[in-house]
């Protein structure tokens, strides 16, 4: 029989669910007659748990008409997670006359101008995110109903400086907020809930309701509610019906109870009742023994102290037959495994299935693999507005124009999908591609919007990307000007940003604002931006570097939820909205220490003993809070929980509660036999989740040997080019006969590419000054020369640091050797091009050069000279023929290939090694024998053409890994990471 509650106070036990059993005793036991249900007033602790036992009622009465009671929230919200975010005012004591509550944002900007004016060295962002902690603060503070005005006494000199000072910054709570508040004419939002609730009271206590009052769902962990709870309890028509509660602790046990226990508010509330475990009651037709696992479950989460106080029954086996646990390596595997079980429910058409998860980023993932069967799931916790299409379009548009155009955050934004600029998108989107390739990929040296405009009229001034970079220059410069000059108005940088958001996001079909407003994501960040805009000026002019960090705090508040369109049977819930429902597959995700429970939150306003002395609760109390949501879904009928061994690659210790629940049944036999069930259901799911994403056996494969037409084969090439034919020929056929070319990264650094060709321009322009000018004339000259070629460079630190002074060093060798190299050079040549066409063949062929420099010497022959930066080749290699540059330059001077130079002896083949280091610069003679070399290289090129004229001669990638070049820009291509290990 059901225990006779004292003082109409009764509870329903984990494991049933509360909102069903709720609705099922009030129509029941109060409601004979369904239309008598309007006048019950049900308290409940949010709007959400309303719909939801709304939606219970509809399923009991089966569609039949109905008057529903008159359902309440009381706002008894004290997760930190979701207290400042999702605000609910409580329905209770309507009608009062009380100021508003202050908006979010509002109070927000307002505190961060009392922090910039308190430390005026904070920025604009730094100053929000302390005004969001100083908002919770409040909101802490006013749930407890506590006085600011007693922190002067809770700061004795025992306590650090640090703390002292902090004290002394609190005065813009204890001294300034509420006049600043009263000014505004506001209420802080828990100062407007409390009052309401205290008026409901007084208002209760004179004119008591008729008709009867339920509180229910709540564990009071909010004193205001708390005494709502009280009140209501001490009606004539009063009922309370606590969630969750445990009939069996003992008077030992919930003295031992701590703030992280999941019982322990509720034994508060029944302290602030005056009431005992023992009396209360169980609602409706609830009995002890309708739930199997719920004795369990709160016998193993019992206090250390008392833990031996019971032990699990036989049927320890028939309790835990509906849980098992499932241990995935990382959290991918882990949010498959879950969608694959929550999947196999929707096999079953009348089967529903809810993933409970404080872990917002398991929570995305599972709906991200849910769509790979085209399921859209309803999850409850939304998306943050910062993620959502419209907040990232205006965080990456903030981003573009605070890097002054940088080529990575402005392609982010371009290439954004509502990025339109006035075009069809998909014209656009080959504008912005057009764009990437002709200027932004390699090195970048013109910064700015308008520096996009003049490079693009430099390199491509008929192209029509000219005209419309020009038109993006126009649309942002009122942005941009802003956000690069000193301190203005917030405002003023909200309109210019909304304007140029507004200007890019339109089509040729649409306006920016039916674009980046439309849809639940639009109307979000609308509702943010107007709140915005409203409250923007209550902060003092800001640096417009700051816009984009303090544009990405203010959003964090923001949450987007869908209205329509998910599956009917499929949820992901957060902790606050699992607190009253069920469903018939549970999953609880993410049960690590720090998700869930959470890692108890460090105040950066208050220390541990000053929280304690001043009257805050302690941070394990959300712990509890937690422990109690996991108790009440752990004992549903049929759940599954889940977690991740490693986190973001850390090993993730699992949650106490889970550990408890296994120590306790691993003492026995039965218990271990539940255990080892759970192995076996882990294993299930492991191996589906694996052969879900399963791959194909490994084929293995070789190099490619690629044999293309004789006739698409080339029929020209450079002699830097027949090297590479020789070391990597696979790269030749990428080259020449596929035509694919690398692709530079987005805004790379220049590197040793870029610095060698600065450096062969800068001595090229030398050379072909007057070469009578005296050694100290001509290196002023030259370093002018290199001044010039620099001057795009030297912003960049690293240019200027060490390229620079390496070439001034460069240059005093260059200068040296040229005084010293008089007496035997007669002419200087610099960048000559020459052919040489190979005939006598049956397909001709044309090699192509072009020498760095050619000296002619007293002797009458030639010094072909060529300028290293880098790594030079060895001797070796010229001689054997692998670096057979020189020697084919020489061959084709003898031949009178090169243009304006008589043909000749080749008397020397020379490297410069031109490094600025130690040494400076360092000369070496390519090849043993020049002229022998000439002759040699040409017959060799010869033959090495012949082998590729052959219909069976394949392009090999690396045929010789000792002699393959270093670095190759088509190394992906040749796949070597799949077959180099397998010819080794």
């Amino acid at each position: 029989m059901p225990i006779q509650p004292k003082r109409g106070v009764y509870f329903i036990p984990s494991g049933i669910s509360f909102v069903d059993e709720l609705a099922g005793g009030v129509i029941s036991s109060l409601t004979p007659d369904p239309v008598d249900m309007a006048d019950i007033s049900i308290l409940l602790p949010t709007r959400r748990a309303c719909r939801t036992l709304a939606e219970a009622f509809l399923r009991i009465m089966d569609g039949n008409p109905a008057l529903l009671p008159d359902m309440l929230p009381v706002g008894d919200i004290e997760d930190d997670g979701v207290a400042l975010l999702d605000w609910e005012e409580p329905a209770v004591g309507r009608g009062v006359d009380l100021p508003p509550a202050i908006p979010r944002l509002r109070r927000q900007l307002l505190l961060s101008n009392m922090i910039m004016k308190k430390n005026p060295s904070s920025s604009a962002a730094h100053a929000a995110r302390l005004a969001a902690e100083l908002a919770r603060l409040i909101d802490e503070v006013q749930t407890e109903r506590l006085d600011f005005s007693n922190l002067s006494e809770i700061v004795p000199d025992r306590f650090s400086t640090h703390w002292q000072e902090t004290l002394v910054f609190l005065q813009i709570v204890t001294e300034h907020w509420p006049r600043v508040l009263a000014e505004q004419g506001f209420l802080d939002p828990v100062d407007r809930r409390n009052r309401l609730i205290e008026r409901q009271i007084a208002s209760w206590g004179v004119n008591p309701p008729i008709g009867p009052v339920i509180a229910a769902g709540s564990t009071g962990s909010v004193p205001a509610t708390a005494d709502l709870i009280a009140c209501v309890a001490g009606l004539e028509n009063g009922m309370v019906v606590l969630p969750g509660l445990d009939p069996t602790l003992d008077s030992e046990s919930i003295d031992a109870l701590a703030p992280s226990h999941p019982h322990y508010g509720l034994s508060r509330l029944l302290g602030r009742l005056g009431i005992a475990i023992g009396e209360v009651g169980y609602w409706g037709k609830c009995t002890s023994t309708k739930t199997k696992r719920d004795g369990a479950i709160n016998l193993a989460l019992r206090p250390p102290a008392t833990s031996g106080n019971g032990d699990l029954e036989v049927d320890t086996v028939e309790k835990f037959g509906g849980l098992c646990k499932v241990e995935c390596p990382g959290p991918q595997q882990e949010a498959l495994a879950i969608a694959l079980m929550m999947r196999g429910a929707l096999e079953d058409d009348s089967r529903t299935a809810a993933l409970i998860t404080p872990d917002r980023r398991l929570a995305r993932r599972v709906a991200a693999e849910l769509r790979r069967w085209n399921i859209e799931v309803d999850d409850s916790g939304g998306t943050p507005l910062a993620e959502t299409l419209p907040g990232v379009f205006l965080r990456l548009t903030a981003d573009a124009v605070a890097s002054d155009g940088k080529p990575v955050p402005l392609l982010a934004a371009l290439k954004h999908p509502l990025a339109a600029g006035g075009l069809n998108p998909a014209t656009f989107r080959n504008r912005v591609r057009d764009l990437e390739l002709a200027i932004l990929r390699g090195p970048r040296p013109t910064p700015g919007f308008l520096g996009l405009r003049d490079a693009l009229e430099l390199s491509r001034p008929k192209s029509p990307l000219v005209p419309w970079a020009n038109k993006l220059a126009e649309e942002v410069g009122p942005f941009s000007g802003l956000v690069s000059s000193g301190c203005v108005s917030a405002g003023q940088l909200l309109d210019a940003h909304i304007s140029f958001a507004e200007n890019l996001a339109a089509s040729n079909l649409e306006t920016g604002a039916e674009r980046l407003w439309m849809g639940a994501a639009g109307e979000g960040a609308a509702e943010i931006i107007n709140e915005l805009r409203v409250a923007i000026d209550t902060l003092p002019p800001i640096s417009g570097m700051d816009w984009p960090a303090l544009l990405d705090v203010l959003m964090a508040g923001a949450v987007v939820r869908p209205k329509f369109g998910r599956h009917p049977r499929l949820n992901i819930w957060g902790l606050l909205e699992a607190r009253l429902q069920q469903a018939d597959l549970t999953i609880l995700g993410g049960l690590n220490e720090g998700t869930w429970p959470p890692e108890p939150k460090t105040d950066p306003w208050m220390s541990r003993p000053m929280r304690a002395a001043f009257g805050l609760t302690p941070s394990e109390r959300r712990i509890g809070l937690t422990a109690h949501d996991f108790v009440q879904a752990v004992s549903a009928p049929d759940v599954v929980v889940t977690r991740s061994t490693r986190v973001d690659g850390v090993p993730a210790v699992q949650a106490r509660w889970l550990t408890r629940i296994e120590n306790i049944l691993s003492v026995s036999e039965p218990g271990r036999d539940v255990l080892e069930g759970w192995q076996k259901a882990e294993a299930k799911w492991i191996y589906w989740q694996a052969q879900t994403d399963s791959r194909r056996p490994l084929v293995q494969t070789g190099p490619p040997t690629p044999k293309p037409p004789v006739s698409a084969r080339p029929d020209h090439l450079s002699v830097t080019e027949i090297e590479l034919l020789v070391r990597d020929p696979y790269a030749i056929y990428a080259r020449r006969i596929l035509g694919l070319r690398p692709i530079e990264p987005i805004d790379a650094d220049p590197g040793a590419a870029e610095r060698g060709s600065i450096i062969h321009r800068a001595i090229d322009r030398y050379l072909r000054l007057d070469v009578k000018v005296d050694p100290v004339a001509a290196l002023q000259n030259f370093l002018e020369i290199g001044k010039d070629e620099f001057s795009h460079w030297m912003a960049r630190p690293g240019v200027r640091a060490f390229w620079w002074p390496r070439f001034e060093r460069i240059a005093r060798w260059i200068v040296e050797q040229e005084d010293n190299r008089k007496s035997k050079v007669t002419m200087r040549r610099s960048e000559v091009s020459g052919e040489l066409r190979l005939v006598g063949r049956v397909r001709p062929f044309l090699l192509r050069a072009r020498a760095d420099r050619i000296d002619t010497l007293v002797t009458g022959g030639y010094e072909i000279i060529d300028y290293k930066t880098g790594a030079v080749p060895t001797k070796k290699d010229v001689n054997t023929g692998l670096s057979p540059q020189l020697p084919l330059e020489g061959a084709m001077i003898v031949a009178g290939a090169f243009v304006g130079v008589p043909a000749g002896p080749a008397e020397a083949l020379t490297y410069w090694r031109l490094s600025g280091g130690s040494p400076v610069g360092e000369i070496r003679a390519a090849g043993d024998d020049p002229a022998n070399l000439a002759e040699i290289s040409l017959s060799g090129l010869s033959e090495l053409l012949d082998h590729y004229d052959q219909p069976e001669t394949a392009y090999l990638a690396r045929p010789d890994a000792d002699i393959a070049p270093r670095y190759s820009d088509y190394d992906h291509l040749e796949r070597m990471q799949e077959w180099a290990a397998t010819r080794e």
